[in-house]
C-alpha cells in the first residue's frame, strides 16, 4: 500500500490513518477548491449528468490557478467520476478550460480509462452513453423530481436485505420485529437465477411462518433496482447475459407469487430510510458497510430524490496507487474503504493473516473476535476505518446537504464499531471543526447494525 507519491503539505491529513500514511482524502482538495475564488475564470468548471427523463445534477467549483495541469485535470475526473456515481446518467456535460475537458471527453469512451463507468450507465439507463463538451453558458440547469416512499408500518410486512454474503429478512407486525435471521449465500459465484429465485422464496416463507398473515413484501439489494428490476448488481455478475432477464425479474416473480404489494430498491435508500424511522430525522445520509458500501439519502424534506448513490464506485482517495476495487479496476473507491473489503485490505498491514480460501465474512469475524478480546491489531484496522471516515463525509458533504449520518452493517457490529465512529468524531474535530456541529454521526443498536435495513425494507411498500 506504499506510494511514491507525496502530496503536498496542504493535503497531508492531520490525522493519519494508522495502516493507510500514503491515504490523500479528497476533502482536503475540495476544501483548498472551495477557498479558490472566481479571480480566474479560465479554472472554472462545471460539470452536469442527465439521467432518466431528463433529470439534470450539477457540480460548479474553482480549481486553483496555482494547481499544475496534470493535477487539476485528475482532480476533474475524480469529480465526474463521483458526480456520475453519486446522482447516476448516461449523458455528461462539462464547462471548463480546453486542455482539461479535452482530457476527461477520452477518459469517458467505451474503450477509455472509465470503459467500465460508460457500460454501466449505459446498462442501468439503456441508452448509449454521451459526453459533450460545452460552453459554460451551456451546462443545463438542474432539475428533477423526489418521491416518497417507506414508512408504512401497518398490517404484517417480511422485509429482506439482499448482501453479496448473506441477506436479512425480518417479519414486522405494526411496526414491532417479531422475527429477524441472516441467512448465508453465495450470489455472485452462482450462475443460475433459479438459485437467486429458490433462496430469496425460502426465505420469506421462513419469515411468513411468524406472521399470521402477510399484507406487503419490502426489499432492498445491492446493486441498482429500477421498477422492481435488478438492472446491475454485483450480486448477478456470474448469471450469463443469455439468462440475465430471470434474474432481472426475480421481484416481479416474487409479487405475481405472493399476491402482495412489493417494493424493492437500493440498499444505500433503505439505509438512509432506516436512519430516518430510528432517529426521526431527515437530510439523512444513510450508510452500510456490509460486503461493500451501501449509500442512500434523505433529503431534509424527507424524500428520496432518485439519485444513484452507487458510492461503493466513487472515489474518496486520491492516493494514484490506492489498491483497485476488483471489478471496476479504478483505485481510491469507497468499496475499499468502508466495507468487509476494507478490513481484507487493513489486516495485513496491521499483521493479521487468513488461510488463503477463508471468505471476507469469516475473515471480518476472526478481526471482530480478536477486537472483542481487546486485540491491539484488530483495533488498528477499525481506527483506520474511523479515519477514513472523517475525512470522507466533508466529500460526501460537497455532494449532499447532509445533516445526519447513519452507519450501520455488518463491519460495525461489536466494539469495533464505537472505536470506528469515536474516531472519526476526532478526525472532524481536529481536522473539519466547521463540520462537528452540521454533522450529527450515529450508530444504531446491535441488532438494528445487523438487520435494521430489513426492517426499513418492510415499511416500503403502501397497503393496497
Amino acid at each position: 500500500m506504499k506510494s511514491n507519491v507525496t502530496p503536498p503539505s496542504p493535503f497531508r491529513p492531520a490525522v493519519s490513518p494508522r495502516l493507510d500514511p500514503d491515504f490523500q482524502p479528497l476533502a482536503l482538495w475540495a476544501r483548498t477548491c472551495s477557498r479558490a475564488g472566481p479571480h480566474d475564470a479560465g479554472r472554472t468548471l462545471a460539470i452536469a449528468v442527465e439521467r432518466e427523463q431528463g433529470r439534470i445534477s450539477r457540480f460548479d467549483t474553482c480549481l486553483p490557478p496555482d494547481w499544475p495541469d496534470a493535477l487539476a485535470a485528475r482532480y476533474a475526473e475524480r469529480l465526474v467520476k463521483f458526480m456520475l456515481w453519486s446522482r447516476g446518467g448516461w449523458r455528461v456535460y462539462v464547462a471548463g478550460p480546453d486542455t482539461l475537458t479535452a482530457q476527461l471527453a477520452g477518459h469517458y469512451t467505451p474503450n477509455g480509462a472509465r470503459g467500465f463507468d460508460v457500460d454501466i450507465m449505459q446498462r442501468i439507463y439503456e441508452q448509449t452513453f454521451a459526453f459533450e463538451v460545452v460552453a459554460p453558458e451551456d451546462i443545463p440547469d438542474p432539475s428533477g423530481t423526489s418521491v416518497k416512499l417507506g414508512g408504512h408500518l401497518e398490517g404484517c410486512r417480511i422485509g429482506f436485505d439482499l448482501g453479496a454474503s448473506d441477506f436479512k429478512l425480518a417479519a414486522v407486525k405494526d411496526g414491532e420485529p417479531v422475527f429477524s435471521t441472516e441467512i448465508p449465500w453465495d450470489p455472485k459465484n452462482q450462475a443460475d437465477p433459479d438459485y437467486h429465485y429458490r433462496l430469496i422464496q425460502d426465505g420469506l416463507k421462513q419469515a411468513a411462518a411468524h406472521l399470521p398473515r402477510v399484507d406487503a413484501i419490502g426489499g432492498s439489494s445491492a446493486g441498482v433496482v429500477v421498477n422492481n428490476r435488478i438492472m446491475v448488481a454485483s450480486l448477478f455478475r456470474s448469471v450469463p447475459p443469455e439468462r440475465f432477464d430471470e434474474a432481472r425479474t426475480i421481484f416481479l416473480r416474487l409479487q405475481k407469487e405472493w399476491q402482495v404489494p412489493l417494493e424493492v430498491i437500493n440498499d444505500g435508500e433503505v439505509t438512509a430510510l432506516a436512519g430516518a424511522l430510528s432517529l426521526g430525522k431527515t437530510g439523512m445520509l444513510g450508510m452500510a458497510m456490509g460486503s461493500s458500501e451501501a449509500v442512500g439519502f434523505l433529503t431534509p424534506d424527507g424524500l428520496l430524490p432518485g439519485w444513484l448513490d452507487e458510492l461503493a464506485f466513487a472515489p474518496v482517495d486520491f492516493n494514484p496507487a490506492a489498491p483497485p476495487d476488483e471489478w471496476s479496476g479504478d483505485r481510491g473507491v469507497g468499496a475499499l474503504y468502508f466495507s468487509q473489503q476494507a478490513v481484507n485490505k487493513l489486516a495485513p498491514a496491521a499483521g493479521i493473516t487468513f488461510a488463503p480460501d477463508l471468505p471476507l465474512p469469516e475473515r471480518l469475524n476472526v478481526v471482530q473476535d480478536r477486537m472483542a478480546a481487546g486485540d491491539e491489531q484488530a483495533a488498528a484496522i477499525y481506527e483506520t476505518i474511523g479515519t477514513y471516515l472523517g475525512y470522507t463525509l466533508p466529500w460526501y458533504a460537497q455532494f449532499y446537504p447532509l445533516q445526519h449520518v447513519l452507519v450501520l452493517g455488518r463491519v460495525l457490529s461489536g466494539p469495533g464499531g464505537t472505536l470506528l465512529l469515536d474516531t472519526a468524531q476526532t478526525v472532524l474535530r481536529k481536522e473539519f471543526p466547521e463540520w462537528v456541529d452540521r454533522i450529527s454521526v450515529n450508530l444504531p443498536d446491535e441488532q438494528s447494525r445487523r438487520v435494521g435495513q430489513a426492517v426499513a425494507a418492510a415499511s416500503l411498500p403502501a397497503l393496497a
